[in-house]
Parts: C-alpha cells; structure tokens; sequence
C-alpha cells in the first residue's frame, strides 16, 4: 500500500477483503453471510466509509440486501459500548467483524479468537498489539495501516510551512479512546522536540468540549493547530473548519 491511496479506496478494500477471506471460508454454509460492522461513530458520520464499504463487497460479488447482510453497530461515540457491541456481533455468528477504527478493532480481538477481524487502522499494527507481524498476522486479525502515525512529523512540517513563524503548537486530542491518544501524544511531543516546538494539550470528546478547547486555545494564543487522528474528529471535519476560520475572521486577518 502507498500513502496516496484515499480512505475510501481503503474502506472499498476492506469489503473486498471481508468478502474474500471469511466467505471463502464459509462457502458451504447455504445461508446468506452476515457480516459486522463495528464503528465507535454515529452512521451519519461514516456515511460516504459504509457506501465504500459496501461497494468494495459489491465488486466481489456480495450485494447488501440480496446475497449478503451486514449488522451494524454504532457506539455514537460512547466508547465503552463497544464491548456490549462486539459480544454481539460474536453472539450472532457473524462471518466476519469489520473496524475502520483502533479502538473498535482491539473490543473485536478480545471479543472472539475465531472470528475473523478485518481492520483500517492508522499506526503500526504490530506495535500496537494487534498482529504478530506484517508478513504473517496469526490469529484471526488483519487488516490495513494507512501511516497516519508515521507522518506526525510531516504534518508538523506542514504547519511550518504554512505559519512559517509559529512554536506553539495547539494538539487536540481525544481522551475518550486512551489508548489513541497516548500513541497520538507520544509521537507529536516526539516530533515537536526534533524540530523544537513547544506543545499544548487540549481534549474534546463531545461537539461542545470542540467549541470549548478552541476558545480555549484562542485565548492561549496558540499559533497553529495539530488535531490528533481520531474516528470522532474525522467526522468533525466541517465544525473544524468553521471554528478555525472564526477567530481569523474575529481579528480582521
């Protein structure tokens, strides 16, 4: 995979691989599969993700509603319903559980040894626990890193380039999906000492908690700001900008 590959070509991917590996495995079972879907998001946000997903399946063959079913299961945003979600899906005998999400993928991998799990995730697989290697996964867990992680660095390069001028680096993260937001933190205060910036920490896990770290960073007058990777902001894109453009707006720049 290369890093120029978009998230929807990687969600089509994913119902392709979802279809390959678990149906093939399952071709003697006359009923029709039913696959999971398991996202720690409200569907709204992940619309456009399920339409590629379900045209990744639709491109090997599977079509929702005719000869494949999917059981989605939205935690809207409430992390720990993950759990109760994922024991679900298991108790259902899906054939497969598909994440586009690290914390959806690590409730998947305790929920069940034998069901397959096919994930997106955007650090390291192996670093984070999820497989053994990238040759050989084991287990019943696969799926797709699209580098996020590995490109903290550049990002921040980016801001740079972009606020030639700017040292304070604003870092929203999420404090709702821990173990994102430290790998989020251990990479950008990584970064950001290699090219001597100082960082600030701010935490959103709700729309207004949003509002309220951007105020907030505002008044501490941040230079720029870093928002950490993460399933719930990436669903946040629109309000991002609104806010972002405000206080430019506020100041007459």
């Amino acid at each position: 995979m290369t890093v120029s590959i978009g998230r929807r070509e990687l969600l089509a991917a994913l119902g392709g691989a979802a279809a390959a590996w678990s149906f093939a495995a399952r071709a003697q079972q006359p009923a029709t599969p039913l696959v999971g879907f398991l996202d720690p998001r409200s569907p709204d946000v992940v619309r456009d993700r399920l339409r590629a997903f379900r045209q990744g399946l639709k491109e090997t063959g599977y079509v929702e509603g005719e000869n494949v079913t999917i059981a989605y299961r939205f935690a809207e945003n409430q992390i720990d319903r993950l759990h109760d979600l994922a024991a679900d899906l298991v108790r259902r005998q899906v054939a497969v559980i598909a994440t586009v999400a690290e914390d959806a993928a690590f409730v998947a991998k305790a929920a069940t040894t034998t069901v397959p799990i096919l994930f997106i995730v955007s650090r390291d697989p192996v670093s984070l626990g999820l497989v053994a290697s990238l040759a050989h996964p084991g287990g019943n867990v696969t799926g797709v890193n699209f580098l996020a992680s590995e490109l903290v660095a550049k990002r921040l390069e980016l801001l740079r380039e972009l606020v030639p001028r700017a040292s304070r680096i604003a870092v929203l993260v999420n404090p709702a999906n821990a173990i994102l937001t430290e790998t989020t933190l251990r990479d950008v205060e990584a970064a950001a000492r290699a090219k001597g910036l100082s960082i600030q920490i701010f935490n959103a896990s709700t729309v207004r908690e949003i509002e309220a770290a951007f105020a907030m960073l505002v008044h501490e007058r941040a230079d720029a700001l870093l928002v950490g990777d993460d399933p719930f902001f990436n669903g946040r894109r629109v309000q991002f900008a609104n806010l972002a453009a405000a206080p430019f707006d506020s100041h007459g720049n």
